[in-house]
């Protein structure tokens, strides 16, 4: 019989996330909610966009349009996707040739963005990025100079907004309840993970059956996978591409690495000790298992965990804690992997000049800084004038301390160095692998083998 979770272990949980089967369209001029039912309209500047995690989030966007829409007397149509949905979206309405003229997704950067770029798809936006690009973090710049090989050039051909790594989240009364402190929290890799290991042994010994110590992803579908196993990479020092671009697999090294890593992040599920249902993960879930109390800690790709939970100050302040990640298992500090969220315009519209007002309008300081407070923070700034702002700065905020110091040892995703990679994330090769391993399909050297082979061919198809 399972044993009720201790009283201070049971206060209710917020649980934020908004994830939409289907997309739904606000027009800037109503209140009105629609279902999408026809393609874009010509006769308004179409913009498409990721759905908020939070109700603020999305009503700073749509703010700004209908403060830029009242100012220019431009019709705008935004039009909200789920994440998983607007990727594919895009892809669609290119196909059809019936694009919108603006999109934004969290997770284009990484998978939709560099391709469209090398193909000459996306509209150079440099007009809009020079007046202000003593603005920027000058990294953030890097990752939308991106290379269009039609033209043979590199340009910016997408506008930064905001900035995201991995951030390690846990319950700090589930760790006092299984007798850990947290200043025992060890830096050294492999005690730092066994140590939940242990706190869950210890719950367990109570009687406590129902919470697991680790919410790693384990499914080929969620993009949390590849977000949180490229840190794995990183811990072992895994050099996939050189200064050029080019793949290293001819390194043997590389591939002993990979192995390595897949070992270590596939083990605990093996030994039970991650949620047994993390193999079908989407993106939401380990945010919702987490939330939930399933698990005693999890890694993200934003800090929308900490987020959904700033109505409830216990949560918040006392009972959940962000942490930096444990050294490397050389035990040199972690380096940080980041992506750069980008909102670009598609080079068939027949309203760029609208299109560049508008989206300049966008990352305008104020309009920029609303948007990503509206977020509830769980992106970071790539302005310092925003980043210096309270809000971010003033350190009262614990989730967001912790965050802005792993981008003092950061590095820039690999389809910064070639875009090809884009496609490795599209196709969520690592998240194929890791689920093969987790059940018990494959062992981690075949599938390093398997992850080297798919990526070398893909790398070998980009023309």
């Amino acid at each position: 019989m399972h044993k009720t979770l201790p009283r201070f272990l049971s206060f209710p949980i917020t649980i934020c996330l908004v994830t939409f089967s289907s997309f739904v369209l606000f027009s800037c001029d109503s209140n009105s909610v629609n279902t999408v039912l026809t393609p874009v309209d010509d006769n308004v500047l179409n913009v498409w966009w990721s759905e908020g995690y939070y109700p603020e989030e999305t009503e700073a966007i749509q703010s700004s349009i209908n403060a830029w829409q009242t100012k220019n007397n431009v019709d705008v149509q935004i039009t909200f996707f789920s994440e998983k949905d607007l990727v594919q979206q895009v892809e669609n309405a290119i196909k059809a040739g019936n694009a919108p003229d603006i999109i934004y997704s969290y997770s284009i950067d990484l998978v939709l963005l560099p391709r469209l770029a090398w193909e000459g798809k996306l509209a150079d936006v440099s007009s809009i990025i020079d007046p202000i690009k003593q603005s920027y973090d000058q990294e953030a710049l890097k990752n939308v100079n991106y290379f269009n090989n039609q033209i043979q050039k590199r340009s910016y051909y997408a506008v930064p907004i905001s900035q995201q790594t991995t951030y390690i989240h846990y319950w700090q009364d589930l760790l006092d309840q299984a007798g850990i402190s947290n200043d025992k929290l060890p830096k050294e890799w492999d005690s730092f993970w066994r140590l939940w290991e242990v706190a869950q042994t210890n719950l367990t010994k109570q009687n406590i059956n129902n919470i697991y110590a680790i919410g790693l992803p384990m499914s080929a579908v969620a993009t949390d996978t590849f977000t949180v196993f490229e840190q794995f990479l990183e811990a072992y020092n895994v050099q996939l591409l050189d200064d050029q671009g080019k793949l290293r697999f001819d390194d043997p090294q590389v591939r002993q690495s990979i192995i390595k890593a897949l070992q270590a992040y596939t083990n605990p599920y093996l030994e039970n000790f991650v949620p047994p249902n993390a193999i079908e993960w989407g993106d939401p879930d380990n945010n919702i298992n987490f939330l939930s109390n399933g698990t005693l800690m999890t890694a993200n790709g934003s800090l929308s965990i900490p987020g959904s939970q700033k109505g409830d100050p216990i949560n918040y302040f006392r009972r959940m804690r962000t942490i930096p990640w444990p050294n490397k298992p050389d035990n040199t500090p972690m380096r940080y992997v980041t992506s750069i969220k980008q909102i670009a315009i598609l080079a068939e519209t027949d309203r760029l000049e609208e299109a560049k007002s508008l989206v300049g309008f966008l990352v305008e300081t104020e309009n920029l800084e609303a948007y990503l407070q509206g977020a509830q923070g769980r992106f970071l700034p790539v302005m310092p004038a925003i980043a210096a702002n309270e809000f971010w700065s003033s350190g009262k905020d614990p989730h967001i301390a912790v965050a802005i110091t792993q981008f003092d040892n950061a590095r820039s995703s690999y389809v910064v160095l070639n875009p090809a990679y884009s496609e490795v994330l599209a196709q969520n090769v690592w998240g194929e692998v890791i689920h093969a391993i987790a059940t018990n399909q494959i062992t981690p050297e075949k599938g390093a083998d398997q992850a080297i082979e798919k990526i070398t061919d893909i790398f070998s198809q980009w023309k």
